[in-house]
């Protein structure tokens, strides 16, 4: 412990006179941009080139800078951007010189993958101009489709999927963009003229990010500027109606059982008004969702998921709450559908009524889930209900009723205020929550209250600094919701510095960081702690990052922890500091490496992980991926070493066509899966999905294989919009 501690400060008093220099370039007035949309009768082809007459009457948006690496410095390249709408649909084209057009980045060609790593242009959207929430929609050179949705004013969930259209095309000046969104796919407020609105460009070998409107390097719904004009929108009757068909055989080879089905679903969604929409489903089938990844858990503790169906996705910020992401969520989806072991559910039916009030934003969910095993079918609901105050903040309720995994009654009830204020001086911002919940369990009366605060002051630059804390009680208990751990009183409390560099040869920015977070036992006694030192992260101009981190944790047993099978930790009383060193390529190159290494002791013994992977995109059409995780573990009660392992091979055979395949292992469960899916898609809100899956014991790694199950699927959907 001494000789960690020295090392600390040793690494400290090196790395602050580094940190220590002012960073010049900072520009903290707000952009405060407006400007005035054009109402057009004819409407452009969406094609990736400006040749329509309708641009031609346009005054294009032509005052863009830097956001990063220099906030508020000229762009290196020109842009333009160009904006109408008509009473269906907002119209968005984008001409960005280049100087070097043959060096611009589009190797992502299938439709549904990333191209955050490519050249790109993005829009933001806040229909409501609340500067709390929006949307986030994005092309990159082959025309190739992403979007989001912020929950918050600062947490996009990419996972959201909308109906729109857009063109895109290189040539010999550089490159342009075209966007169609129809106003069927947003939430709005038909009364209003004013949209929030910023456009964002990324020249991905310069890592450069220019943009119309931001704040503190950064773009999202707190930042935007504001369109204005906006009148007479139409979302024609409100409806989508999306049937889907799906034909599935499956097999259990433990038991030789097969089965096949055909059965349809299908999913209605109905405005009443532009800004409340109404969403049916039935016989929901969630067989083309991406399957969750493989990990090893060396905790004690129970790993969270993301949710990934999209059902559950739509206006999934509605019903965020208190700001919480991990340990004790009131509300978590995957908790519906899937059983404790992470096994499909039927839902025979759901509705759900998502949207904004006035100043309300409004959320009730209700599913009927069907019984399995031995437990009874459900039904399940959520209410959600919140207040814009102030300029940034939300005061608001939530409410749970139901239990998916057992036969018990369960309520939760919770109420939360979120602050959130980009005024201050010198470019500072502040935000955070307070919240409260309660949960009514059958045959529990007492010690089932959570309630917690943060607050925090972000910073792209310079200091920046965090404290939570949160009081979970034991017998707190979210049925439709996620905790894993409970009884305790939680305390994190970070500071950091980054300082950006304007002029250097090769370095871009430096970060410093210390982590501080406690975990004490409400009936008393600790049960974690852990101390976090960042000393740096160095990232270079070509967008290359390297990266030392120091760790010191104790852990507190009060009953025996089997680690690994076999391998039980007794109780216990454990302290142990660890080290290690990180390296990331750009991922922006054709081959983006990523190198970890972890070594220290573990409890009562040692551990040493390796991280390794990459990917690697020689063309547009091939992308290859792997992850490997290795740990080598040494304890006083045995040695054990995990190994998983995560390989991706992906195809586009053009931006309609593409096939993915993913193959997991991990000697922890002793099992491999692999997943394929080859995907139709000719048009947003057109799809057809092929999909295998197919598990294996595997107790060496992918050899002495045996098949457990397998499960063929082909379903095809189709929104028909009214």
């Amino acid at each position: 412990m001494i000789r960690f501690i020295s090392l600390v400060f040793v690494l400290l008093v090196v790395a602050t006179p580094i940190i220590a220099q002012d960073t010049s370039g900072r520009a903290f007035s707000r952009d405060n941009k407006r400007a005035v949309i054009s109402r057009i009768a004819t409407a452009p082809i969406i094609d990736g080139v400006l040749d329509d007459m309708v641009w031609a009457q346009v005054i294009p948006l032509d005052d863009f800078h830097q956001y990063d690496p220099i906030d508020h410095a000229e762009p290196t390249e020109r842009m333009q951007v160009y904006l109408a709408y008509d009473e269906d649909n907002l119209y968005v084209a984008a001409r960005m010189w280049d100087s070097e057009p043959d060096q611009i980045r589009a190797l992502q060609l299938a439709q549904g993958g990333s191209g955050r790593w490519d050249d790109g242009f993005a829009i933001y959207l806040d229909p409501f101009n609340n500067k709390r929430t929006g949307y986030w929609f994005q092309t990159n050179p082959n025309g190739v489709r992403a979007d989001g949705y912020f929950e918050s004013a600062t947490t996009l969930n990419r996972e959201w999927e909308g109906i729109w259209f857009n063109g895109a095309r290189i040539n010999d000046e550089g490159w342009v963009a075209e966007m169609a969104i129809p106003f069927k796919t947003l939430n709005f407020e038909v009364n209003n003229t004013d949209w929030g609105f910023s456009a964002e460009r990324v020249i991905a070998r310069k890592q450069e990010r220019i943009s119309w409107s931001s704040y503190n390097r950064a773009v999202d719904p707190g930042s935007i500027g504001v369109v204005s004009g906006f009148s007479d929108l139409r979302q024609g009757r409100g409806l989508d109606i999306v049937p889907s068909l799906v034909t599935s055989g499956a097999k259990d080879f433990k038991a030789g059982v097969k089965k096949s089905d055909t059965e349809p679903a299908l999913d209605v969604f109905y405005n009443f008004t532009p800004s409340l929409t109404g969403v049916l489903t039935l016989n929901t089938d969630f067989s083309s969702t991406e399957v969750d990844d493989q990990r090893v858990n060396l905790t004690r503790f129970s790993l969270f998921f993301p949710e990934k169906r999209d059902f559950f996705l739509q206006d999934v910020d509605i019903f965020s709450f208190g700001g919480l992401d991990r340990n004790a969520i009131p509300f978590h989806s995957r908790r519906i559908g899937l059983s404790s072991r992470g096994q499909p559910v039927d839902m025979e039916f759901g509705a759900k009524v998502t949207g904004r009030v006035g100043r309300f934003n409004i959320g009730v969910l209700g599913v009927e889930q069907e019984g399995f095993e031995n437990i009874n079918s459900s039904n399940l609901f959520v209410g959600r209900i919140a207040a814009n105050v102030l300029s940034e903040s939300s005061v608001g309720l939530i409410m749970t009723d139901g239990d998916p995994r057992t036969n018990m009654s369960n309520s939760v009830f919770g109420a939360d205020f979120r602050y959130r204020n980009t005024n201050l001086p010198s470019g500072h911002s502040l935000e955070g929550e307070a919240w409260y919940q309660s949960s009514d369990t059958q045959g529990v009366k007492t010690d089932q209250d959570a309630w917690g605060i943060r607050l925090e002051s972000p910073n792209n630059d310079g200091f920046s600094g965090e404290f939570e804390y949160q009081h979970i009680e034991e017998n707190y208990n979210p049925a439709l919701g996620f905790v894993n751990r409970k009884g305790i009183e939680n305390t994190d409390v970070s500071i950091g510095y980054t300082n950006r560099f304007t002029n250097h040869r090769w370095l871009r920015a430096i970060e410093s960081q210390m982590i501080s977070r406690n975990y004490a036992l409400i009936s008393g006694g600790l049960e974690s702690r852990l101390v976090f030192i960042e000393p740096f992260e160095l990232e270079t101009n070509n967008g290359d990052q390297f990266g030392m981190q120091l760790s010191y944790e104790r852990e507190v047993l009060l009953e025996p922890f089997e680690i690994f099978d076999g391998v039980v930790i007794p109780v216990g009383d454990y302290e142990f500091a660890r080290f290690g060193f990180e390296a990331t390529g750009a991922q922006e190159r054709a081959f983006g490496p990523m190198f970890e290494i972890t070594n220290g002791e573990f409890f009562n013994g040692d551990r040493s992980e390796i991280s390794v992977g990459g990917e690697w995109r020689p063309n547009n059409r091939l992308r290859f991926g792997l992850g490997y995780e290795y740990n080598d573990i040494d304890l006083l009660e045995g040695s054990f070493i995990t190994r998983q392992i995560r390989i991706n091979v992906d195809f586009s055979f053009n931006s309609r066509w593409s096939w993915a395949n993913l193959l997991q292992y991990d000697n922890e469960s002793g099992s491999a899966g692999v997943n394929s899916r080859l995907r139709w898609n000719p048009r947003a809100g057109q799809d057809l999905f092929i999909v295998l899956n197919h598990g294996f014991s595997a107790m060496r790694t992918f050899r002495d294989l045996a098949s457990t199950q397998s499960q063929f699927s082909v379903k095809y959907t189709q929104t028909f919009r009214f």
